[in-house]
Parts: C-alpha cells; structure tokens; sequence
C-alpha cells in the first residue's frame, strides 16, 4: 500500500524522496504560482509548498499523507522564479554572478497529517562571463529551473561555496522532510528494510 503522495511531477524531488526509502506516488497538482502583493519570500514559498501538499492530499481522497515542496532563488529580496527565456535567463546569471543569493525551500505534508518546514541555504556564485552564460544557455539546463540554474547539474561548476542544505537546493530538503514523515509516523529505518 502506498502510504504517501509525491504532489510534484519533478524528477529532482522524485530522487530525493526516493533516497529516504519511502513508497510513495507521484500526483500532479497545479496552484497558482504567482507572488502576492507584498509577500514575503518565505512566506510565498512555504504557502506554495502548502497548497500544494493540499493538492495532492485533495487527489488522492484526502486519506493519505501528501507531501509538497517549492523552492525559490531568493536574490535582493526578490524571488528569481524560471526564467520566461533566453533573455530573462541570462539576465538572472548575470545578477547572480560573483554574488551571493538565498535558496528557500519549503515542504508542507496535508491529509492524514499537517505540517510545514522550510529550509534556507545561501550559495555564492564565482564571476560569470558573458559567453559562459550563453553558453550555458544553449544546454537548456537553465530553462525551467528557478534562479536560471541547477546545482545538481553543470551549473554546479559557478557555485564558490554553498551553506544550508544542497538537496533543499536541488528542490526537497531532506532533514526537514524525515523529520516531518517522522512525526506523522512513518518509520524511514523500517521503509527501508532495517
């Protein structure tokens, strides 16, 4: 029997969630992602990873434990969503470049039980080159990532130093995740056959 729902179509936080050795199935949900007037980063992402759990406990009948996430770029105080392309996200490397931004990722679990967590990581950028970030442009790894990159892929080569959590920023931090299923009783040491 599945005990959880994965309300994310992200193969990033498929991984990661397999990692704590979970059964689960994933549900697709759609909420709308736009930042209200004068919300607050954390705010925003930890009311997406929210609504989204809710999405997902609501698919599924509402008798199982869903668990959703978001994750945002967080630079002078504003969210760097996915780039809208080519332009928007070279313009975003180029703020990001030789700097130091924050990575917020929040996790909410709805249904059998509730909660939600966030984590902050901060990761510095080395300095960036105009032809590198075309270049890195033209992989298409930056398309569809918030912040126009992805620490677990090729854009890991621009980070200088990470602080926080690296799979927070990949997309679902693991602690705060276990710590969560944990409370809500699932044993991750039994899941995984120990």
């Amino acid at each position: 029997m599945v005990s959880l729902i994965l309300a994310s179509t992200s193969p990033r936080r498929r991984e990661l969630l397999s990692q704590l050795g979970v059964r689960f199935e994933v549900v697709a949900v759609e909420v709308d992602e736009r930042v209200r007037p004068g919300e607050a980063p954390e705010a925003y992402v930890t009311r997406l990873a929210r609504e989204k759990a809710r999405a997902g406990a609501a698919a599924a009948g509402g008798s199982v434990l869903a668990l959703g996430a978001d994750t945002v770029v967080v630079l002078d105080g504003e969210v760097l969503q996915k780039p809208a392309g080519r332009d928007e996200a070279l313009a975003m490397l180029a703020r990001l470049s030789g700097r130091t931004h924050r990575v917020l990722s929040g996790v909410a679990l709805a249904g059998r039980g509730e909660g939600v967590r966030m984590s902050e990581s901060r990761v510095t950028f080395r300095d960036i080159g105009v032809r590198e970030r075309q270049a890195y442009w033209e992989t298409g790894e930056p398309a569809d990532k918030a912040g126009a990159y992805a620490i677990q892929g090729l854009g890991a080569i621009f980070v200088d130093r990470l602080e926080g959590s690296y799979s927070g920023v990949v997309g679902l931090p693991l602690r705060e995740t276990a710590e969560m299923l944990a409370q809500c009783g699932v044993d991750l040491y039994r899941a995984r056959g120990g």
